[in-house]
């Protein structure tokens, strides 16, 4: 674990009134999506799980196929998709895009996607104004901090940071009260979105047999960025597209239920395509920004790549008892919480941070709750085995490997074996201390220690193989 990891994490632990934040709101959710996942209320709440599991996992496995399908129909209705590597060709598009349309003003509905490409960040360095529009995201933009939770981003703050960051950044009277703050965001917001000349989305699904994006949202703002300026930009992960229309409503009734607690969201829209004759709102131009980021590099492995099968619910956060005490921002990249645990490292390389597959009790409830049955607690220790193993290696010096490779070259030479160990056998005394004396690139380090504690055996009279063929 790094130095500043353990440090976020102290400081984290420290903080009475965060540490009641975390522990009341996530509490919330987590006791919501209870209710609205039981049997009186959803009978068929683990089928639906394996539904999604089932379709997520074909959809992943045959990746190409649907993204292709889902480029084609897109264009067909008159969009344009576009593949991006990594964050920069993605604003790379967006400024050239801006500067060809001499657009100045961007608005941008919550899209964790974005969030982990420092999209906002990278425009406004070269010129443009890109606001955050769901109230949440509105309020860590203004406190130029990173979202919290998932689905949840301001989670950490309360009413009281809230108006101390209105009036420090929006030079409003110091409001307290919810309401009327959440007036003042609307008023200020409002008119970005009629002055604005891109709005830019996120994507909860890709529908490949029609080339709907589909995004789901509580406040409308999303609504707003994409039907009200004239360019709309959606910008999604690879892993969101899914095989059909039909499928949507099964992610419906977990999604919402799984992140809010909620039967549904208030608001799911299904976008395809520019603004069509005879509309009467809806953008000019159509484009989805997919986006690889790392993504491609869990497709080899078929164990861990059902990371790919996330919905980014957030409810495992809400169930994870290390979440709930270090909060988001003891993580150190966007995405955090058991899902954070799993994906930073595949995506962003083990020595992004080592200790993050440890900070977990392995306690499977992120599992449990998973609505897409992504085995987490599996791929955390596998993650660990990875980490333990790239260690090992790295402190291994070059006799130590070269010793290693001729074992593993004598174990796979069955005769051979049997000739050295009979060999060893023949000269080896009966005390089986001998072997501290034996200069060897192998008596030293782990060996040194596990020999300082115990001594080996004598050596037997027959040796296994010998009495083997004896019997």
């Amino acid at each position: 674990m790094s130095a500043e990891f353990d440090l976020k994490i102290h400081n984290t632990l420290a903080d009475a009134n965060l540490q009641l934040a975390i522990y009341t709101a996530t509490g919330r959710l987590k006791e919501k999506r209870i209710e609205t996942v039981a049997d009186s209320v959803l009978p068929d709440y683990q089928d639906l799980r394996t539904q999604a599991n089932a379709i997520k996992k074909h959809a992943i496995e045959n990746l190409d196929h649907y993204l292709e399908e889902f480029e084609r129909n897109v264009e067909a209705r008159g969009g344009k998709v576009v593949y991006c590597k990594d964050g920069t060709e993605v604003s790379d598009f967006i400024l050239a895009l801006a500067k060809e349309r001499g657009a100045h003003l961007i608005v941008k509905s919550k899209s964790m996607t974005t969030e982990e490409i420092d999209l906002n960040e990278r425009l406004e360095h070269h010129g443009l104004e890109s606001v955050e529009t769901d109230l949440g995201e509105y309020i860590l933009q203004l406190a130029h901090e990173r979202p919290y939770h998932i689905v949840a981003p301001a989670l950490h703050k309360t009413r009281y940071d809230v108006a101390e960051i209105f009036t420090r950044r929006l030079n409003v009277p110091n409001e307290i009260v919810i309401e009327k703050q959440t007036a003042i965001a609307r008023g200020v917001l409002r008119e970005k979105f009629l002055a604005a000349d891109i709005g830019i989305s996120g994507a909860n699904f890709l529908v490949a047999d029609s080339g709907a994006v589909v995004i789901v949202e509580n406040e409308g703002n999303a609504r707003l960025t994409t039907s009200a300026p004239k360019i709309h930009i959606a910008i999604a992960g690879i892993e969101k597209v899914i095989p059909r229309a039909q499928d949507v409503a099964t992610f419906l009734k977990l999604l919402a239920r799984s992140a809010t607690g909620q039967a549904l969201s208030v608001y799911t829209s299904f976008l395809s395509g520019p603004r069509r004759e005879g509309e009467v709102d809806g953008p000019d131009e159509f484009y989805v920004v997919l986006l690889d980021n790392g993504r491609t590099k869990l497709l080899p492995d078929r164990s861990k790549r059902e990371s790919l099968y996330c919905i980014r619910c957030g409810a495992c956060l809400n169930t994870c008892p290390v979440y709930r005490k270090i909060g988001g921002h003891s993580f150190p990249w966007v995405y955090s919480g058991p899902i954070g645990a799993i994906i930073t490292p595949q995506f962003m390389g083990a020595g992004h941070e080592p200790g993050l597959p440890f900070a977990s009790s392995l306690c499977g409830a992120c599992g449990e709750v998973c609505p897409v049955k992504i085995d987490i607690p599996k791929i955390l220790l596998e993650l660990r085995s990875d980490v333990k193993k790239s260690e090992a290696h790295a402190k291994q010096n070059r006799l130590e490997r070269l010793a290693f490779r001729a074992f593993a070259w004598l174990m796979t030479h069955p005769r051979l074996y049997e000739m050295a160990g009979s060999m060893a056998a023949a000269i080896a005394p009966s005390d089986g201390r001998w072997i501290r004396s034996v200069p060897s690139p192998m008596n030293v380090g782990p060996l040194k220690a596990w020999l300082s504690e115990r001594d080996l055996p004598p050596p037997p009279a027959k040796s296994f193989r010998q009495m083997w063929r004896q019997r």
